[in-house]
């Protein structure tokens, strides 16, 4: 063993957690070291070929705003986007986009590799160093010993991972990989719970086996989207995807072959994912469901392979084979690669700060699919959270700790470290109770101020935001100015535009609450300043949604009251009397930092909360 190098920040694998965190200390301004087990595999996408989609786009744009890396790259390297949930409200309308697997990983892996301050090696991390409840370093299979102030551990689902394909199973990460098999004993020997999880990816096909024409074209939107704030491209080549269905046969095979599946025949002991289960899954929770259906995904401009999304499996090849080719349009499909289940260690995120901070282990982070969250997304927004607090603690800084009202990354870490999980966590958009707030087209406006506050946001983005926030303002009080009287004249515009004429005067903005009357159409009929896209949709939803915006932002206020009751770090629970005897357990396992974080810990009860006010005022006084 023999010291190899020191470092701010240390980084433990290099997927989408682990290039946001590293990404972010490094623009921050720590030396940073990102570690991946290979090279050629940083940002990979071992299961399905897109970025986005509901929810999970909204992260994207949050990650965006903060100062992070994946919608930039996702902008320059995806070939279809569309926007989903367009005929609902704008709460959950949601940017999905296909990429190109390789362009992707590339672009990723260039853009570390030419950030000032950051570090990458290809490098197996076996042990983890801590000396009094403090992280030192790490040690890797190769001797060295890498030393730093903060740690970040992003391993995805190497942790002792195991490939399962019906009877067949062997060690190893995703798309055939090497697993890291000595790191969990490391984490164990320092107290850490770890939990036993499972995912799965479908067979990829080759695309000239495949007869579209019995399938239903997807193609991409016409208008350009992008997912940065930072993004002006307006035009890019989109290629389809294909929609097909299942049927009773494909049913049938399956149930045929039930008892060689490996989560029925006990192969398997992690727990899968409830919103994305196997196809063998599906048919077994849905048994009078006749069909289900299948997305053909190109995996790239520069590959024939086709993501079979929808058909996640781990059966045995032969039963794999069989049920594909009862598919229309997949007949003579022929199988590039098999799809497979695979099982891995995570932490309990019950153990982590709201900072991503492990509370038992000073400067020693986790983040992403580590902490049993399911996505790239989702692990994306942790990165980048994990990289700015390293970083924060490094320089001795606050950290950043987003709040439920604040953004959907707030809502997906306090869920993980309040709440836990016992199941592959994913973002979805009724998690969040504020949404109307949490819009993806309002993320820069949410965040990019603490992405400032923190030297993440760079000069170029805050320019944009202060443009596009001073624009919004600024149309908002035109439109509050200009008053619209009942005349002749006036109603004839209306009626002209298809908008029921006035009888009282009213502000172009009441006007514009009325479905029918949008900015573009006034603009031309009231002589308005033509103002960009998005500024002119942020007007819109801000305008037609303000009393509904109000009761949120009212009931935001309320719940403020009780996040702004900090708990003490060093509260003893067991003396405060009348706690129920499961809320004390759970409060004192959970520490919550605050009583409004409190009350959303399952098993503390509204009479719970009441008590543990009653007894912070009580202390308050005696003090």
């Amino acid at each position: 063993m023999f010291d190899a190098g020191k470092y701010d920040v240390i980084v433990i694998g290099a997927g989408h957690a682990g290039v946001e965190a590293a990404l972010a200390a490094a623009r921050i301004g720590c030396s940073t070291l990102l570690m991946t087990l290979s090279m050629d595999n940083i940002a990979m996408m071992p299961c399905n070929p897109s970025i986005g989609g509901p929810a999970k786009g909204h992260l994207v744009r949050e990650v965006d705003a903060l100062g992070g890396q994946m919608g930039v790259n996702a902008d320059r390297t995806c070939i279809q986007f569309r926007m989903l949930n367009t005929g609902k409200g704008p709460a959950v309308h949601a940017l999905r986009a296909q990429a190109d697997k390789k362009h992707y990983q590339f672009l990723m892996k260039e853009t570390c590799e030419h950030t000032e301050h950051l570090d990458v090696k290809q490098l197996l991390v076996e042990r983890v160093l801590m000396e009094d409840g403090e992280i030192r370093g790490v040690e890797t299979e190769t001797g060295e010993r890498y030393l730093a102030k903060a740690v970040i551990l992003a391993s995805g689902t190497y942790l002792r991972g195991r490939i399962i394909i019906g009877e067949t199973a062997y060690d190893g990460g995703p798309n055939g990989q090497r697993a890291a098999m000595a790191l969990s004993a490391s984490l164990q020997e320092a107290g850490i719970r770890l939990m036993r999880f499972k995912t799965g990816t479908p067979a990829r096909v080759d695309g000239r086996t495949l007869d579209f024409s019995k399938m239903e074209l997807q193609p991409g939107d016409d208008e350009a989207r992008n997912f940065s704030f930072l993004s002006d491209i307006e035009t890019r080549e989109q290629v389809p995807c294909y929609l097909t269905y299942t049927n009773e046969n494909t049913h049938a095979i399956l149930r045929k072959n039930m008892h060689r599946a490996p989560m029925a025949n006990g192969v398997i002991e992690g727990i899968g994912p409830r919103y994305c289960p196997s196809i063998e899954t599906k048919v077994l929770r849905f048994p009078d469901k006749e069909r289900h259906q299948l997305f053909l995904e190109p995996e790239g401009l520069h590959t024939g392979e086709y993501y079979v999304q929808g058909m996640s499996t781990s059966m045995p090849m032969d039963v794999q084979l069989e049920f594909l080719h009862t598919i229309p349009g997949l007949e003579h499909a022929k199988v590039m690669r098999a799809g497979y289940a695979i099982e891995y260690d995570c932490i309990d995120p019950l153990q982590l700060k709201p900072t991503l901070e492990f509370k038992t282990i000073r400067g020693f982070f986790s983040a992403g699919q580590s902490n049993g969250t399911s996505g790239y997304e989702e692990a994306a927004a942790q990165g980048i959270m994990a990289g700015i607090n390293a970083a924060m603690l490094v320089k001795g800084r606050e950290p950043l700790v987003l709040k439920r009202s604040e953004g959907y990354i707030g809502v997906l870490i306090d869920d993980l470290v309040t709440k836990g999980t016992r199941e592959p966590y994913r973002m979805m958009t009724s998690r969040a109770e504020y949404r109307l707030l949490l819009r993806q087209d309002n993320a820069d406006l949410r965040l990019t101020p603490h992405g400032r506050r923190v030297g993440l946001v760079q000069e170029e983005r805050w320019q944009r935001y202060e443009r596009k926030k001073r624009a919004i303002d600024e149309t908002k009080a035109l439109l509050g100015r200009k008053i619209l009287t009942p005349s002749t004249e006036t109603n004839g515009k209306l009626q002209a535009l298809g908008i029921p004429e006035i009888h009282t005067a009213m502000p172009l903005s009441e006007l514009m609450r009325r479905p029918e009357a949008g900015y573009e159409k006034l603009r031309e009929a009231f002589d308005l300043p033509e103002i960009a896209p998005e500024v002119r949709q942020q007007v819109e939803t801000d305008i037609f949604y303000e009393g509904y915006i109000q009761k949120q932002l009212e009931q935001v206020e309320r719940m403020e009251r009780w996040e702004s009751k900090l708990l003490p770090e060093d509260i003893d629970y067991g003396v405060i009397p009348n706690l129920r005897d499961e809320a004390r357990e759970k409060l004192t396992a959970i520490r919550p930092r605050s009583v409004g974080q409190a009350g959303r810990i399952s098993g503390v009860s509204p009479a719970d909360v009441s008590v543990l006010v009653i007894y912070l005022e009580m202390q308050k006084r005696r003090s």
